[in-house]
């Protein structure tokens, strides 16, 4: 797939189904992929602190405990707005127009349409049928011009992890062609296990949005060889200078009680997760559970034929956010978040639970002319 044909019939924008058919329209968040966030009164500052421009790959205590995170030296580390300034830095340092990009969809939006964005040749690589990923595929859209191959593990929405055999396969590809992996690595655990640790072709990019709980503070970073850093660095001086230095000291508060973040992390998923297979098993014959690993979210295949944007806007009509596969690059499911009090999640399967399938058909003779139409977002005939 070429970057003139990187997107597909049917997909429909996140930042439309988040920003504006959703707005204010919900009372119980089951779509945004991240761990229940947390509070303000629940970090400590100095209310000393100096409010300076702080340092352009962030300030040194930060970049100290998001090196002890992987393992290694501070050196490699670029503290950005959240991953999604790192992951566009990369793109914006590593690649120039014509250059060949490879990625896996579905997945984020933003690593084929920035990309196509930069004059790229996207070729968009699929999972296996029980989604782990195609790395024999991802070799035969190996080009000349290769230079990035962008992976998410643990894989948003899909909620798989990439088995070390495929990692190793892929960054065997990317050594070959003398590219770079780019993982995405929101939801890895223990970043100690990052390949970035031990190759120079490979970037990891991380935050405290998803995990931690805290996206709000739009801290994230990347991890990987100098070079490539000294060139983000450059392009994020450029843009935003620094990020917040109260934000970015609000994060080492966050990093310094990591254990009990991570442990009430596990609480959570581990009670919403069981719920969510409950609701999956009672629910056989509308969905499929696609078993996630170590994910705050599940991926739900749909199989009553129904497109997920579909379901999707007659959940919302019940208070209810989800996301429909549509915004993710995929057509056949849903992604839901589990992260959440065990009271919400099971309000939030109890409203789903009668509109998963679809009604019958009305005849256009019988159907009531009220000029509203539950499955279409406020405002659109």
């Amino acid at each position: 797939m070429t970057a003139a044909a990187a997107g597909t019939a049917g997909e429909y924008p996140m930042q439309r189904w988040v920003f504006e058919d959703a707005a204010g329209r919900f009372d119980i968040d089951l779509g945004d992929s991240n761990m229940l966030p947390g509070r303000l009164d629940e970090l400590t500052v100095d209310p000393g602190l100096e409010l300076d421009y702080g340092h352009d790959r962030g300030i040194g205590e930060l970049r100290d405990r998001v090196a002890d995170l992987y393992g290694g030296d501070p050196a490699s580390v670029l503290i950005t707005q959240g991953a999604q300034q790192a992951l566009y830095l990369v793109y914006a340092t590593l690649l120039a127009p014509g250059a060949q990009v490879i990625v896996f969809r579905p997945g984020w939006q933003q690593s084929w349409d920035i990309t196509a964005d930069l004059g790229c040749q996207v070729d968009c690589a699929p999972y296996r049928e029980d989604l782990t990923f195609d790395v024999e595929a991802a070799a035969a859209l190996a080009g000349p011009g290769l230079r990035l191959i962008v992976a998410n593990s643990p894989c948003n929405p899909t909620g798989r992890r990439i088995a070390d055999a495929d990692l190793k396969g892929l960054l065997e590809l990317a050594e070959r062609r003398d590219a770079y992996l780019l993982l995405d690595e929101e939801y890895a655990l223990d970043l100690r296990d990052s390949p970035a640790r031990s190759s120079d072709r490979v970037i990891s990019v991380s935050s405290l949005s998803k995990v931690y709980g805290f996206p709000g503070l739009r801290v994230g970073w990347l991890y990987g060889p100098p070079e490539v850093v000294e060139g983000c660095a450059r392009r994020k001086f450029l843009s935003t200078i620094a990020n917040s230095v109260l934000c970015e000291t609000l994060a080492c508060d966050v990093l310094d009680h990591r254990d009990r973040y991570l442990r009430h992390y596990a609480e959570l998923t581990g009670q919403g997760l069981k719920l969510v297979r409950e609701f999956a098993e009672r629910n056989a014959d509308a969905v499929q559970l696609v078993e996630p690993e170590n994910t705050p979210f599940a991926w739900l295949r749909l199989t009553t034929g129904e497109q997920p944007l579909a379901l999707c806007r007659r959940v919302l009509d019940a208070g209810v956010l989800l996301m429909p596969g549509e915004t993710l690059g995929a057509s056949d499911g849903f992604r839901i978040c589990f992260a959440r009090d065990p009271e919400a999640v099971t309000e939030g399967l109890r409203r789903i639970e009668p509109l998963l399938r679809p009604s019958p058909q009305v005849p256009p003779s019988a159907a009531p002319l009220s000029g509203q139409n539950s499955n279409l977002p406020n405002g659109v005939l």
